[in-house]
Formats: structure tokens, C-alpha cells, sequence
């Protein structure tokens, strides 16, 4: 994790996920809402399928989140020269969590908050929906959990052993 001595600073955040069409994008949406201005999110994958699920982006225009600037892009963007610097690495699938991933510049701090994948449900455009919805919702709680952690006052360890924590909840905030 990069130097955040100043309390204004900002925590670059990189959620993964294999496609980079579900998962992985409303998590983005969700930190940047909920986050900002302490926390700025990204989101990539490792073999990315080049567009965004469209129940993903009906979901969050509904939530009224804006999905302008949405796309599926290949994890190496962040690995390479220039890239923003990472503080936190967030892995939202269980594909993604087992692959070799590039090295990051920094020392970013890792975990693995396992989702079920909502672009897998096979059903009525209901059940597609409270799936996708299901997934926003745990993620939220998570992400909730995880910008009220008090950074200053953790270190390393304990911040890791909090993520951990938070990513084996089923998306409650106890």
C-alpha cells in the first residue's frame, strides 16, 4: 500500500474478475459512490469479454449510477507503465482469485470477496434481475464495510485479516 500519510488522500482500488462485464464493474460503480472522494475504484479482468453485461448497465442507469465511462478492459492496462498506482486489489470471482495475475507496481494489499456470478443465472428476465440485484447488494455491503474500516489506524496485518473478514461475509455489515 502506497504512502497515505495525508488525510486527504485518495486509495486507488482495482476490482477483478475474469470477463469484466458483471461483477467486477458494479463493484467499480459502488466504490466510486460510496467511497469518494477517499477512494477511487477500477475494474478489469484477465480475459475480458469486450463489453459490459447490459443487465449490469441496466441495473446500475436504474440505481442511477452513470455507465458512460464503463468498459471491459484487460487487467494488464493496470500492470503496465504509467498505470495508476494500486492500493488495494480486490478479486470478486473465484476464477479470477486462482489465476496468476501480473505483478503490480507497489505493494498493493490483496484479498478475495467471491461472488456468485449473476451473468450466469439462466431464467426469466425476473430471476436475471434479482440476481444481478443480489450481487449489487452484497458487493455494496462489503464495499460499505470496507470504506468505514478506520485506515489510519490499522496496519498492514489487521487491515489485511479485516478484508479477509469482510470478503467471508455474505454481504451483511455485522
Amino acid at each position: 500500500m502506497t504512502d497515505k500519510n495525508n488525510a486527504n488522500a485518495t486509495y486507488n482500488v482495482l476490482f477483478l474478475c475474469t470477463g469484466n462485464s458483471a461483477r467486477s464493474i458494479l463493484a467499480e460503480a459502488i466504490m466510486n459512490r460510496v467511497g469518494a472522494p477517499k477512494f477511487k475504484a477500477y475494474s478489469a479482468g484477465s480475459i475480458p469479454k469486450g463489453e459490459v453485461n447490459p443487465h449490469a448497465l441496466n441495473l446500475l442507469q436504474k440505481l442511477n449510477h452513470d455507465v458512460s465511462k464503463f468498459r471491459s478492459k484487460p487487467w494488464d492496462e493496470f500492470a503496465a507503465p504509467g498505470a495508476p498506482a494500486m492500493d488495494f486489489i480486490f478479486t470478486v470471482c473465484d476464477n479470477a482469485a486462482g489465476e496468476v495475475c501480473p505483478v503490480w507496481p507497489g505493494q498493493p494489499i490483496n484479498a478475495h470477496w467471491s461472488q456468485e456470478d449473476p451473468a450466469a443465472v439462466d431464467g426469466s428476465p425476473a430471476e436475471i434481475a434479482a440476481a444481478f440485484a443480489e450481487a449489487y447488494r452484497m458487493l455494496n455491503n462489503r464495499i460499505t464495510a470496507f470504506v468505514n474500516l478506520p485506515m489510519e489506524g490499522l496496519d498492514r496485518l489487521k487491515l489485511k485479516e479485516r478484508l479477509d473478514r469482510i470478503g467471508l461475509s455474505k454481504g451483511d455489515t455485522h
